[in-house]
Formats: structure tokens, sequence, C-alpha cells
């Protein structure tokens, strides 16, 4: 049984606001937090360098943080690699992949600058890309991107939930198509990692990506990066801890995943993720996708049904819910859900310029759901917006 009032005891914060912003960031649990703080005051020191007792249980705990996301993940161990964000995992790829001047990548119109970005910096270097478009309610049909498959494509760029519309794309058959064209494909799990299911084993993508502070309710400051041929990839940084040898001559680099880790790392950050996806696991990603839909769904239902609102997105969405009120600025609709209700929105374009012009709007106001949101919640947002839409009016 879903417990959602027990499960919000592990999230002080929740007695202060209703918070409906989780698509830009989630909260952390008590358990998470506490696991960073045992590593300041009972252990702290390097990771990987050192034989002294501290730098051992350091390296310990943050390579047991990495076998408990990879097995999360379905995902080989030594091919699961830790970055400070989503974004930087999307960059150590476009950065570290062996371009040729005239290759091709497909992207959506749907992405998040972070997997929009990079890929059109590399038309610099003579790289050409295509821009998918999606249907009006955000998604984007896989034919579509078959149908734009050339001859030098060599990479596909998709997000598999879209954090404008909240539409859910079909990552599968897009990774099924794209193989049967020796074309490889980076799926964006920033929006789904810890919502739904995610099986990379199944799911057989070259890239994987998603940030530790979003649906795995780790601490900002995390990101995971799945490579599925390691070696194919140029790491972006060099420095201590990725090589193995180095000599007047040269250097020899690690294997995966220390090839990508150069640096000191951020062993707190990343044992706090181990934690916090050990709490995810335990409540149940099954448990935890079906609370979310039925909170999402029936918002955007009765938010659809306010005369003076428009809500966007498929009707099938995920836990995101974007909507505005006619004659008002979705800045303005956001700060007054907070200042009267302590509702926590978010607002304007959410770093995915593109897909809000295909809208042809100025923004919108986002309210997206977590683990710990409740049906209460979602009644007091229906019905503030219901008293602006009709104050508007």
């Amino acid at each position: 049984m879903y417990d959602v009032h027990s499960i919000r005891e592990d999230f002080p914060v929740l007695k202060e606001v209703i918070y409906l912003d989780n698509a830009a960031t989630t909260q952390t649990p008590v358990p998470a937090v506490r696991a960073m703080e045992e590593y300041f005051f009972r252990y702290a020191a390097n990771h990987g360098r050192g034989a002294h007792r501290l730098a051992r249980e350091t390296t310990n705990h943050y390579e047991d943080a990495r076998e408990t996301v990879a097995n999360f993940l379905n995902a080989d161990v030594k091919k699961t690699i830790f970055t400070g964000n989503a974004t930087e995992s999307v960059n150590t790829v476009a950065r570290g992949f062996p371009w040729e001047e005239g290759d091709h990548i497909i992207v959506t119109l749907v992405e998040h600058h972070s997997n929009l970005l990079p890929w059109m910096r590399l038309r610099e270097h003579g790289v050409d890309l295509t821009i998918v478009r999606p249907d009006i309610t955000g998604v984007v049909d896989p034919e579509d991107i078959s149908s734009a498959i050339t001859g030098r494509t060599r990479l596909i760029a998709v997000t598999q939930v879209s954090n404008v519309f909240g539409s859910v794309q079909d990552v599968g058959r897009i990774v099924k198509a794209a193989h049967r064209e020796d074309v490889r494909v980076l799926v964006d799990g920033s929006q789904s990692t810890g919502h739904m299911p995610v099986d990379i084993g199944s799911l057989d993508p070259d890239f994987f990506v998603a940030p530790g502070h979003k649906g795995l309710l780790g601490p900002q400051g995390t990101g995971i990066l799945y490579i599925r041929e390691p070696d194919m990839i140029e790491p972006m940084f060099l420095g201590g801890g990725m090589v193995r040898a180095v000599s007047d001559s040269g250097y020899e680099i690690e294997a995966s995943p220390a090839k990508f880790e150069a640096g000191t790392p951020n062993m707190p950050g990343v044992i706090g993720l181990g934690r916090a996806v050990e709490y995810v696991k335990g409540i149940g990603v099954k448990k935890i996708e079906k609370h979310e839909l039925m909170l999402a769904r029936d918002a955007a239902r009765r938010l659809a049904a306010i005369e003076g609102v428009e809500v966007y997105g498929p009707t099938d969405r995920s836990s995101v819910v974007p909507f505005n009120v006619t004659g008002m600025n979705a800045h303005d609709v956001a700060m007054i859900l907070d200042q009267t209700k302590k509702i926590c929105v978010r607002s304007g374009y959410h770093c995915a310029i593109p897909g809000i012009d295909f809208l042809g709007v100025d923004g919108t106001v986002r309210a997206s759901f977590a683990l710990y949101n409740t049906q209460e919640e979602v009644n007091k947002l229906v019905e503030t917006v219901l008293n602006i839409a009709a104050f508007v009016a």
C-alpha cells in the first residue's frame, strides 16, 4: 500500500509549502541527507587516493553507490559513470564522440536545451543536424525519426519524457529502428528515471543520461552517464584519478568508469545519491509511477475544465502538467500561487525555448508531481487556479 503521508515525514520542507516543481528538482529525503552527513562527520577523505582507513571507507561507499545505481537501472557497473549533472553527461558524449565532417545527428524539437545545444554546436565542425517536430501534444512519431535517417547519420538524441509537454516518447521503438541502420542513440532520462521503470539492459541505448536530483531524489551536483561502448568516447577532462601511468613521453588512461571521472569527485553527493536510490527502490518505482500519474492526470483534467485555462500535452501524460491562464503571464500566475497558497510551480520556458515557441506562447506554468505529493495538494492547486481565472475573467 502506498502511504504517502508516511513518506512525507522524510521531507520536512513539505510542512511549509506545496511543492510542485519536481521536474526542476525534487526534495531529498532525510536518509539520503544523513548519509551525506555521515560522510562529512565520520570518514571524509578522497576517493581512490590513499591507503588509510578513511580513504578506503570513502572509496567503498562511493563504489557501493555506483553498484546501487547500476543495479537500479539494470546497467553494467563498469559502464555507469558519475558526472555533475545530466548536462555534463550529454556534453561528454557530444565532445568525445569521433565525429567526422559531414556526419549527421537527429534530435527532436521537444528537447531540453541540454540535449539540444551540444548537438547544435557541432555544426561548427561540419556536422549536420535535423530537428524532428512533434505533434501538437508533444509526441514525436518514431517514423518521422526513422525517415530522417541518412547514410551519414551517426546519432539520434531523444528525451524519454518531455519537460515541456509531459509527453512520453517511444524510445524503445526509436532505439530498435536506429540500430537496424547502425545508428547510435542517446536517451535523455532526466524526466523518466525514478518516475517510471527504466531498464537499460532491455532498452539497449548506446548512451543514457540522467540527473541525480530529479526522480532519483538525490542531491544537486550529481549525474549519471551510461556508455555501452566506453572505448569509443574520449574523456572530456584529463587529470588525477583517470590515468594509469604518466611519463615525459605520454600517459595511459584508465578503463571506464575511472576514465571519465577526472579530479576529485562529488563524494558526498554520490553517496547521498546511492542512499536516495535505495529509498526509491524501497518504495517501488511502479508504485511511484502509479501515484504520480493519478495526481498529474487528475490535475490536468480538472485544470482543462476551467474556463480560461489551457492545458498542454497529451492525455496519457507523465507527471508533468503545463498550463496557462488566458490573459495572464505565466510568471504572474506562479507568483500568485506562491504568495497566496505557498504553491511552488515553475514558470517560463523551462530551458526548452523551441518547445515553448512551438506552442506559440511566451512560457507556461508547470506543475510537476513526485512520490510525496497528495490529492489534497492537487485540490488546492485546482481551486487556486480556478479563483485566478475567475478574477481575470
